[in-house]
């Protein structure tokens, strides 16, 4: 049986993979081993909880929180709300425990469950390994008035606006904002937060009915928000995905803005303002040559860092840097927050359109992006890629033929028999020719039987 804690928290199908079940023994698990830990010493246990906007959320709401309080801990439910939001209560109420139930950019029948440390943090490898080795474990009742009590905040929303309206100090009066909110956690917040920073608002899908989140909307579907973008002759166009933990951005005239452009600007108005902690912002493998070339010639150092927010989170804590994100739009600003926050990275964005005065296209334009593709091959035995010398020979010939004018990267997929071929180049053409001929060699050279 493989890990049950993934990169970010533990996800799957709800009420099959994800049942009430596991949420009870979770939350159960998760007190005993902070307890343990000395995290509660001295004092009675507090715990934060949300939830986007999944029907199977409500359920999953009341296991967790069931789960908690009858392990002596007393919670905070804050209904629907975005994970950043969730994890700056955690930190800003001085909770011991946070917990989000969500699975972000997935599709609605699946739903998960993330913790959040004291402070807001996600919680660290060996903390999850104790959780998940202490499930179904005997353990010792609380009664009486020590078990925890239950409060519902009808507030907490309004808290994390105020916060979010702090982070800026620019008004955005002027501009025009379309905002796709998934129909999902961010769909009273994005639209709130950018009407009171001053922005004329235009949301879509901001009209959750517990099925319909992520359904061919937000940050992974940007067909609507470009149509409307283009129709309603806005300044710029936002997606959230479903928890609102990630942010893509559209220009006037449709063209997309990923996390490499949002990265390059926050990064060089944070230069400019004095700000960027040693000139250096932190990114993943994926991110484009053109973005670092682009660094490069700012005079920004860009540190690498495997796939996945939370490797980008702990190489920011570790180098003391204050920006970081992905190319799928989680982009993380530890002045503010202690995770991806989609909506902070939206008024910030819009921030620095209107202390420039130039468009989101203009500031964009700073990163000419080198065609990718990527090709995912599935079946095979991903643990010998670095030893196949059919492989080997194959990405050594594409890397010859790109001539140091692209790159080639083949990355394990680390939940699955996958592996990942990404391959850019000067052009689209020459990137998907190179992706196929190397991916044929790895699916002729590692499949499994």
């Amino acid at each position: 049986m493989g890990r049950l804690f993934g990169t970010d928290g533990v996800r799957g199908l709800a009420n099959r993979d994800i049942t009430a079940e596991l949420a009870v023994d979770l939350a159960v698990a998760a007190a005993g081993v902070l307890a343990e830990a000395g995290e509660f010493v001295g004092h009675r246990p507090t715990a934060i909880v949300g939830r986007d906007t999944r029907a199977s959320g409500e359920f999953l709401e009341a296991a967790v929180v069931a789960g908690l309080a009858s392990a002596g801990v007393d919670v905070r439910v804050v209904g629907v709300l975005p994970t950043p939001g969730v994890a700056w209560l955690t930190a800003h109420t001085g909770a011991d425990l946070g917990v989000m139930l969500s699975a972000s950019h997935n599709p609605m029948p699946d739903n998960g469950i993330k913790f959040f440390a004291r402070g807001g943090v996600k919680l660290a490898d060996h903390i999850e390994d104790a959780i998940e080795a202490r499930l179904g474990a005997a353990w010792e009742r609380p009664i009486g008035d020590a078990v925890g009590r239950v409060i519902r905040d009808e507030d907490a929303g309004g808290a994390y606006v105020e916060y979010l309206l702090g982070t800026i100090d620019q008004r955005l009066d002027g501009l025009r904002v379309v905002v796709d909110c998934a129909n999902g956690a961010a769909s009273a917040v994005a639209p709130a937060v950018l009407r009171l920073a001053g922005a004329e608002v235009q949301a879509i899908n901001d009209a959750p009915d517990g099925w319909n989140i992520n359904a061919q909307c937000g940050s992974t579907h940007l067909e609507g928000l470009i149509e409307q973008v283009r129709q309603s002759g806005a300044d710029v166009g936002f997606a959230h995905d479903g928890d609102a933990d990630r942010c893509l951005a559209v220009t006037a005239d449709g063209a997309v803005v990923d996390g490499d452009h949002i990265l390059a600007i926050l990064a060089m108005a944070l230069r400019d303002r004095g700000r960027l902690t040693h000139d250096t912002v932190v990114t993943t493998v994926m991110a484009n040559m053109g973005f670092k070339l682009a660094m490069q010639g700012a005079g920004i150092v860009v540190v690498e860092t495997a796939v996945g927010d939370r490797y980008v989170v702990e190489e920011m804590g570790s180098g003391g840097f204050v920006l970081g994100g992905e190319q799928s739009g989680h982009v993380v600003m530890s002045e503010f927050a202690t995770t991806g926050d989609g909506v902070l990275t939206a008024l910030q964005v819009l921030a620095q359109v209107a202390r420039t005065g130039r468009s989101l296209g203009e500031l964009a334009a700073a990163v000419e992006k080198l065609p990718q593709v990527l090709v995912n091959v599935q079946g095979i035995d991903k643990s010998a890629i670095s030893v196949n010398a059919a492989v080997q020979q194959a990405v050594a010939e594409a890397e010859r033929r790109l001539a140091g004018h692209g790159r080639v990267l083949l990355r394990p997929s680390g939940t699955e028999p996958v592996v990942r071929v990404m391959v850019e180049a000067a052009t689209h053409d020459d990137a998907e020719q190179l992706a196929r001929a190397i991916a044929d060699v790895v699916s002729a050279e590692l499949a499994l039987d």
